[in-house]
């Protein structure tokens, strides 16, 4: 009988392939394209080069110190959660999806913490080259986040009847993003449709468990009564 591969192996193989990807697909398009280039490769899905301070999306809020260290701390947290739920064995997707959260995270953090002290600034008719460490556009923690995945799926123009937004155009999907961004939407999304109550019950206390084991007893008990 062949031996199954261990969850342990299984969280560790999907963050190495996850954050391999993503930092593959940023390094080119850094080292590749100046800064708000684009190609298109369908009629919908364009690589499109934009770099951001702030959260998934290119979302921005506080300061740039604070959303790296922030993501740091996030990450540690989200190891120490992960390899709780490895040693006691929950479901193999589930770990899949917190292990994709983690390789996000982490992917974007390396661009937070390094980019910035190892790549030229990338700027419109620049494209950016690797430098020697400490020599980079900005300093240690304050690097920009690349992205690069864009799907303008449809555009319109709201009809004038419309309050407010009549006669505006509009765009769907405009957000721009990356890999790692795409790996923390998935896992979360899968997380809240398939392991809502296999994460509720990962984030009880011991004391929330045993009580919760008890109540089950008792009604296996009544039941049989």
């Amino acid at each position: 009988m062949k031996n199954k591969i261990s969850k342990g192996v299984i969280a560790v193989l999907t963050v190495l392939l996850v954050l391999l990807i993503d930092q593959l697909s940023k390094i080119w398009v850094k080292t590749h394209m100046a800064l708000y280039d684009s190609f298109d490769i369908t009629n919908w899905f364009k690589i499109y080069f934009v770099e951001n301070n702030g959260m998934a999306f290119g979302i921005e809020a506080f300061g740039k110190m604070f959303l790296s260290i922030f993501r740091i701390g996030a990450v540690v947290l989200i190891i120490i959660y992960l390899k709780r739920m490895v040693k006691e064995n929950y479901k193999t997707g589930f770990i899949v999806c917190i292990s994709l959260i983690l390789a996000g995270a982490s992917g974007n953090i390396i661009d937070s913490v390094f980019y910035g002290t190892i790549f030229e600034a990338s700027y419109p008719g620049h494209v950016a080259s690797l430098v020697p460490f400490g020599e980079g556009y900005s300093s240690l923690l304050h690097g920009k986040v690349v992205d690069m995945l864009y799907f303008p799926l449809f555009e319109g123009t709201f009809p004038e009847w419309l309050p407010f937004i009549g006669g505006q155009d509009y765009l769907f999907f405009r957000f721009i993003f990356n890999i790692a961004d795409s790996a923390i939407t998935v896992g979360v999304i899968i997380l809240l449709l398939f392991y809502r109550k296999t994460l509720s019950y990962s984030l009880m206390s011991k004391k929330e468990k045993e009580k919760l084991a008890l109540n089950r007893e008792e009604k296996i008990i009544r039941s049989e009564v």
